[in-house]
């Protein structure tokens, strides 16, 4: 048994004992400096034999996966589809004969994995190319059907697939566009109707770096929006819709009819919250309250994510498992626990479709899905390879969603989450038997501390990313998890699943109530928590190369289990100072034209425009983390206007002309 020991522990040592100091040869700079050279690259071995243990590796492939994908989007044109299929299979090819070669198989299976990321994003691109409007075009008459409605504060949103389009301006019509139609006078998912519009192209990025509107529309095959002038008329269709149009219809009527009995039972904000926990419908929650959710990092009760699929599974699993329990006999004869865990996987498989399947509820359906998968076979779910899969899941369905605010922080939260819990429970487990501990758990102590830890760790690991995409952070998002959390695990969510079993039955309207009296706890902690000083904290605009640093930064300090993974935690603090360095530009042009904004002498935006276009100006000053709305009128400070243009002055004392008739060149240059 000894003799075993031994060869087990010299098989596992990396170097092997005595052999540090043969390193300094190959490292000259490492000579006569054994207690400095030798012996930390002798610690550097054994640290990186530790991360290429054996299953060390598997959580990186995703990591490598999304970083093809992401190569696919930073190419200067489109990639012709043949090569990058092929060069993703010779690396699997080659990973394969490498398979004995200790350093050469992670490297090679890494590119493969690349290469197959990049690969799959172009076929993606050529599987749903579309024509794309590129100039705007006005009384376009359509008719099609309506795949989507959204019901907004102030107007309706519907995608129409075109079958008909008449405009002496097209000559290649998208196949579908998004139209804005007025409150209350959108027609429902799966009619034909026949309108009149007025089609822009795809919206650009509103700056440089920002979020490329265009590219969300395309890979969803909208080529065009636009508003709707005049009558909607729901026709007769010329042939049957397709089958995915049927599906299509049936859910959205199911969908309707469940937040039309909330909104009954529940009027104003807490019904709009209400539906968008059950069905997904958040479109209609109010500009106040929405701003007070993300002000306060509740924003993410919201979207139905993993906290709801884990709910909706949980309590299924518990109530069918405990109700077999109780009849005689079963337990010990039958595999109950298997059972319950199918009975949680159909609902949770009820729940992805009825909330209209975004991607934080595919990830976290996927992840549930393998912890049920689990059980169904008596298998432990690892959780870093049940994320990496469901990651890869999620990507190869959707390639586009790598660089969606929802993948980025739903994922960056969950990672973050499962990393620091598998640090932490060891710990707790070692301290568990103490006389201390038992009094702090009778205290309900864990559960408090459990709740504010998950809070700060979900809420750091998705920092970087609301600050990149929204210029903001949440100073006092743990205080108002720590508040509003106990209330939705304990009493929201639980009385919306039992509103939906009893709504057949005609019991559901008191317990919708209940529910809306929950939101409106949550409701006014969001507004307290907005309301406290320096409870917006602003962050100006930075590029994808501080945040791509953030994120490797991330993915050590959680995949990595020696101690260069703190190397994270420096890559961390060089991409933060990086980002709050980067510097701002000193104009900006929307895409239309006929809006710019100048940096005056005071470092801020001086604003210049034709047009009432606030959605750009709005950006623009989010993204300078300055605090003005749109309707401010110290946006015009420093800017001079006559009958033929405008003119603003730099602070470097250059000037920016804005013209609107064509004597205007002559005079401003």
């Amino acid at each position: 048994m000894s003799g075993r020991r031994r060869a087990r522990g010299q098989a596992t040592t990396w170097p092997p004992r005595g052999a540090a100091g043969g390193y300094g040869p190959a490292f000259p700079w490492f000579s006569g400096r054994p207690w400095l050279g030798a012996a930390a690259f002798a610690h550097l071995r054994l640290w990186l034999a530790e991360e290429v243990a054996p299953g060390r590796l598997i959580p990186w492939l995703p990591i490598a996966f999304a970083s093809g994908i992401l190569v696919y989007f930073a190419a200067q044109h489109e990639p012709i589809v043949g090569p990058a299929p092929a060069l993703a299979l010779a690396f699997m090819l080659a990973a394969i004969l490498a398979r004995a070669r200790p350093a050469a198989f992670p490297v090679l299976v890494a590119v493969a994995a690349a290469c197959a990321g990049f690969a799959t994003a172009t076929i993606k691109s050529a599987w749903v190319a579309h024509p794309v409007l590129h100039h705007a075009a006005g009384n376009v008459a359509i008719a099609g059907w309506v795949e989507t409605r959204e019901e907004r504060e102030r107007t309706d949103r519907i995608v129409v697939k075109v079958e008909r389009l008449e405009s002496r301006r097209l000559d290649d019509a998208p196949e579908r566009v998004r139209v804005s139609v007025r409150k209350g006078q959108a027609p429902p998912v799966g009619a034909f109707i026949e309108l009149k519009t007025r089609l822009n192209a795809p919206l650009a990025p509103l700056r440089p770096g920002g979020y490329d509107f265009a590219r969300d529309l395309y890979f969803q095959g909208i080529g065009a929006t636009g508003f709707a002038v005049g009558e909607i008329k729901i026709t007769a269709p010329p042939r049957r819709p397709a089958l995915w149009l049927v599906y299509a219809t049936f859910i959205e009527n199911m969908r309707d009819g469940i937040d039309r009995r909330i909104r009954a039972a529940v009027p104003g904000d807490a019904g709009s919250i209400a539906s968008a926990l059950i069905t997904g419908k958040r479109d209609a929650i109010s500009a106040p309250v929405n701003d007070a959710m993300y002000i306060s990092s509740l924003a993410h009760v919201l979207s139905i994510s993993g906290y709801h699929m884990a709910v909706v599974a949980g309590v299924v699993f518990f109530l069918v498992r405990a109700v077999l329990a109780i009849i005689p006999g079963l337990a010990a004869r039958r595999p109950i626990k298997k059972w319950a865990a199918l009975a949680a996987l159909a609902a949770a498989t009820f729940y992805l479709l009825l909330s209209g399947a975004e991607v934080a509820t595919q990830r976290s359906y996927y992840m549930t899905a393998i912890v049920l998968g689990a059980v169904l076979i008596d298998r432990q779910a690892l959780t870093l390879r049940t994320i990496g899969t469901a990651a890869i899941l999620v990507l190869l369905l959707a390639p586009e969603a790598v660089v969606h605010p929802s993948f980025q922080m739903s994922f960056a939260a969950t990672l973050a989450l499962i990393a620091a819990y598998e640090r932490g429970l060891p710990w707790k487990a070692k301290h568990a038997d103490t006389p201390l501990s038992a009094r702090i758990a009778l205290w309900g102590v864990y559960e408090v501390a459990g709740l504010i830890f998950a809070s700060l760790v979900a809420g750091l690991g998705t920092t970087p990313y609301a600050a990149y995409h929204f210029h903001r952070m949440a100073p006092y998002g743990v205080l108002a998890n720590l508040l509003a959390m106990p209330i939705v695990s304990a009493w929201i969510m639980p009385a919306g699943m039992l509103a939906l079993v009893a709504m057949p039955f005609g019991y559901d309207d008191v317990l919708w109530r209940l529910m809306g009296v929950g939101i409106d706890w949550m409701d006014a902690i969001a507004l307290w928590v907005a309301s406290l000083p320096g409870a917006v904290g602003r962050v100006p605009a930075f590029g994808g190369g501080p945040l791509l640093l953030c994120t490797a930064g991330l993915v050590m300090l959680c995949l990595m289990r020696s101690p260069l993974r703190w190397g994270g935690a420096a890559t961390i603090v060089v991409a933060t100072i990086w980002a709050f360095s980067a510097p701002l530009p000193d104009v900006l042009i929307a895409p239309s034209g006929d809006l710019v904004a100048a940096r005056a002498a005071d470092g801020r935006l001086a604003v210049i425009k034709k047009s009432g276009d606030a959605f750009a100006v709005k950006e623009w000053l989010a993204a300078d983390a300055d605090a003005r709305t749109t309707a401010d009128p110290t946006l015009g400070n420093g800017v001079a206007c006559d009958a033929i243009g405008c003119t603003a002055r730099l602070g470097d004392l250059g000037i920016v002309a804005l013209a609107t008739a064509p004597e205007a060149f002559a005079e401003d240059c």
